[in-house]
C-alpha cells in the first residue's frame, strides 16, 4: 500500500524538492503552505507521516499546528524539519518538551531524509 507523506511548510521550494524526492520512491505527496490548510489536509488525507516547518508566517505555526494535531488526536508519525535550532538555539533532543518521532535541521541532505522516513514509516509501532 503506498504511503502518504503531508508537507507543510511555507517555502515553495523546499516543498518541491522534497517532493520531487519522495514521489521518486512512490510515496503519495500532499503539501500546504499555510498551517491552517496543513491541518484541515492531515484530517482529511490521513497521512502515514507529516513533514512539518516550525517558522512559517508566524516564528512558531508550527508548535501551535503540532499541538492542534496532537489534540485532535492525528495519528501520524511527524518529522520536524526545520531551521528553528540554528535560527534560536533550540536544542531539539531526545529530552525535548516538543514530542514529535524526529527533528531534522534544514538543509538536510536527501539521503538524511529518506533514511529517516523509511526508518519511521517501516517500524509503525509508537
Amino acid at each position: 500500500m503506498e504511503k502518504k507523506i503531508l508537507i507543510i511548510d511555507d517555502d515553495p521550494d523546499i516543498i518541491e524538492a522534497a517532493t520531487v524526492l519522495l514521489e521518486s520512491k512512490n510515496y503519495k505527496v500532499f503539501s500546504e503552505t499555510d498551517p491552517d490548510k496543513g491541518f484541515e489536509s492531515a484530517l482529511s488525507n490521513n497521512p502515514d507521516l507529516i513533514i512539518l516547518d516550525i517558522m512559517m508566517t508566524e516564528p512558531d505555526d508550527g508548535f501551535f499546528l503540532l499541538k492542534k494535531l496532537k489534540k485532535n488526536n492525528v495519528n501520524s508519525r511527524i518529522i520536524i524539519y526545520s531551521s528553528v535550532s540554528n535560527a534560536l538555539g533550540y536544542d531539539f533532543g531526545k529530552n525535548s518538551l516538543i514530542q514529535v518521532d524526529e527533528f531534522i535541521d534544514k538543509p538536510a541532505e536527501p539521503e538524511k531524509l529518506l533514511n529517516i522516513i523509511d526508518k519511521l514509516l517501516n517500524n509503525q509501532a509508537k
